[in-house]
């Protein structure tokens, strides 16, 4: 009841799956991945364990074929499954069950794998591994190596799936996730993209839409939690990186629309390092398109973010 593409990206060791189906928030149950470690996708009628058993296997060292047969063999209903099992070098092992609805499909690339059941056309792996490889969509295919661009990729594959046709019995949910290539004891700092469509009448053309979002709030995140650009002395802040935050966080802006995120704390780090004029001149004009923010900026400067206003030249 569900399409997927797992992939590895050799420039930096990053991993991702992406999936769409008509179910509800495919993402919580369909797949999971662990930076440095692999990824594995279960569907069809799936069992929810395969990919925590699977991952916990690939972290002990099996190979995917291991974990295949081990995951087949503890399961009297396997032959109603459909898995995805890759390490953290891009290996790969596929597995279709004899029951499970038709069109069923399974495409290989280096590196890159499909699947899918309930599927409308038996072409839609072979579009999705295509598209992935930089020919389906166009205007993709001279972007960066970067993970943003390994999650365009994977987007970029389910489009081309549901071109093909999709699931047969239509769209509701979708999910995108791209971890990085580092193995360590906290997995969760390493992912790079995790995006969830639970329900909506076009979830892969809104992942599409919520990649850029993503982008730009990274950057947000990386102002937000590094001190001492937002929090922390501000003593401590050195010119250039506050001069590279302040070009990223305009950047970043660029990507968001109407959303003011950016700018907001564009405003405070240019505060926070005595740019008074531009940062001034930059909060006003938020505040006065949002009044709100007048109150908010006097909270910043309460707890010591924002240096008071009396004290600015």
């Amino acid at each position: 009841m569900t399409y997927s593409i797992v992939s590895f990206h050799p420039h930096d060791g990053s991993l991702g799956f992406a999936a769409q189906s008509h179910f509800f928030a495919v993402g919580s149950v369909v797949g999971d991945a662990e930076a440095g470690v692999g990824v594995v996708v279960s569907q069809a009628f799936a069992n929810t364990d395969w990919p925590h058993e699977g991952l916990s296997l690939l972290r002990a060292g099996a190979t995917p074929d291991d974990v295949l047969e081990a995951l087949i063999a503890g399961d009297p209903l396997a032959d109603y499954r459909q898995a995805i099992v890759m390490d953290a070098t891009g290996a790969y092992a596929c597995f279709t069950g004899g029951s499970c609805a038709p069109h069923t499909g399974v495409a290989r690339g280096e590196g890159v794998a499909a699947a899918g059941n309930m599927l409308a056309s038996d072409e839609v792996c072979r579009a999705m591994v295509a598209a992935h490889d930089g020919h389906g969509e166009p205007g993709d295919h001279g972007d960066p190596e970067s993970a943003s661009t390994h999650a365009r990729r994977l987007v970029r594959a389910l489009l081309a799936g549901e071109r093909a046709g999709g699931d047969a019995r239509g769209s509701q949910s979708a999910v995108v996730k791209v971890v990085d290539g580092v193995r360590g004891e906290r997995p969760w700092r390493h992912v790079l993209a995790d995006i969830r469509v639970d329900d909506h009448a076009d979830p892969v053309r809104e992942l599409r839409r919520l990649l850029p979002v993503h982008e730009g709030f990274r950057t947000i995140g990386a102002a937000l939690f590094a001190p001492p650009l937002v929090i922390g002395d501000p003593s401590g802040i050195a010119a250039a990186d506050a001069r590279e935050m302040v070009e990223a966080l305009t950047a970043a802006a660029a990507g968001l629309g109407g959303n003011s995120e950016a700018d907001l704390w564009r405003a405070v780090i240019l505060l926070r390092c005595g740019e008074f004029d531009a940062g001034g001149t930059l909060l006003a004009e938020l505040t006065s398109a949002r009044p709100q923010l007048r109150e908010f900026a006097r909270g910043l400067e309460r707890v010591g973010i924002l240096p008071r206003a009396e004290v600015r030249p």
